[in-house]
């Protein structure tokens, strides 16, 4: 058992999405892109790549790794590009993405040997946190104006729309795919393909997969279009956790265990969107307000139920800690990154990453 912090992907659980990716892709047409900005472990790429058509990033870097480890189709997109990346990004990339008509403009034309597409904002989200939501007042994700999108048509063969955030409500999805229709049907309908983006939780418990795969079929059959979907989180959710242990344990009004990782430098997205982390089961009669090791004083991941008291040694597992958490590890404090390891299909692990000293000095020069 490798010594911890370590994020455990259990490969069991991830082919528990990878098989409903699988089903939404048959029974709908659509075809499925990994959102590396959310996952880019790409020790399990080879896994997924036989259940996915490939993935979209967000950045060059992004770009380089779907190419260089994943293959199959790589999307390219970034909210914009710079005059010395923009080469490179088109060197690695099937499709392009611009985020604004300036851009398309300005890169159009060295990206003429590729696809080439328009990111598009219906001015309505499901995101109910104005940091994720990409239809916020004043935001820069995508256009919205019609007309100035009609001048450019002869430029582009299809569109990237994202406005689903953590939307497990088929219900919901269904009125925002209306609304997409409603406002940009004239454009949609003088595409080829239309990416819908991420933050679908359609691998979720009880989605109804059936319903949402007629959606999708109706959506691409009205305007003659491929469908393609972003899954990030649902590509990976409930399949990785962050297992800790702890270090010591005190009483100030509450009692306390201090475990060997942070939120702050391990599981930064919780802390940003202020979220309790997941410890399961979460019952027993001995609460414990879980905190990390970091000076950070709001460095706690949450409040949690056990069924014993818990003593220094005991082992704690943080569940779902593979979305927009494994990219986002950093070291805050010069806290011990976790190590990575696989749990095989058939039940042994095997660790493929472990991080030290040297990887602390070369973060920074």
């Amino acid at each position: 058992m490798p010594a911890t912090p370590y994020y455990l992907i259990d490969k069991s659980k991830l082919l528990r999405n990878m098989e409903k990716i699988a089903y939404v892709r048959e029974h709908s047409g659509a075809k499925a892109l990994l959102a590396l900005k959310c996952f880019a472990t790409w020790s399990v790429f080879d896994f997924m790549s036989d259940y996915m058509d490939g993935t979209t990033s967000s950045s060059l870097y992004e770009v380089k790794l779907g190419r260089e480890k994943f293959g199959k189709e790589t999307h390219a997109y970034s909210v914009a590009y710079s005059d010395g990346e923009i080469g490179e990004v088109i060197e690695n990339a099937d499709k392009i993405i611009f985020n604004s008509i300036s851009q398309l403009t300005r890169f159009g034309d060295k990206a003429a040997n590729i696809v080439r597409g328009l990111r598009l904002n219906p001015q309505v989200s499901t995101s109910s946190f104005d940091l994720a939501d990409p239809a916020r007042p004043f935001s820069r994700l995508g256009e919205w104006d019609v007309a100035k999108v009609e001048a450019v048509m002869d430029q582009i063969s299809g569109f990237m729309i994202h406005n689903n955030c953590e939307n497990d409500d088929f219900d919901l999805f269904d009125r925002m795919l209306g609304n997409i229709e409603q406002k940009f049907g004239s454009l949609l309908s003088r595409v080829e393909w239309v990416s819908l983006g991420g933050g679908i939780h359609f691998t979720g418990d009880d989605y109804p997969l059936d319903k949402f795969c007629a959606r999708l079929r109706a959506f691409a059959q009205k305007f003659g279009v491929q469908v393609y979907l972003e899954p990030g989180e649902a590509s990976i959710t409930k399949s990785t956790t962050l297992e800790v242990t702890v270090l010591d344990t005190l009483f100030n009004g509450k009692n306390l265990a201090i475990v060997d990782s942070s939120i702050e430098a391990h599981m930064l997205d919780l802390l940003i969107y202020r979220e309790n982390a997941k410890v399961l089961p979460n019952i027993g009669d001995h609460s414990y307000m879980i905190c990390g090791k970091s000076c950070l004083a709001g460095d706690v991941f949450g409040e949690f139920k056990f069924e014993h008291a818990l003593k220094v040694g005991d082992r704690i597992s943080v569940d779902d800690a593979a979305g927009y958490t494994m990219v986002k590890k950093n070291w805050f404090n010069g806290v011990g990154m976790p190590s990575i390891v696989i749990r095989e299909l058939d039940g042994t692990e095997r660790v493929i990453r472990e991080f030290d000293f040297t990887d602390f000095v070369s973060s920074l020069s």
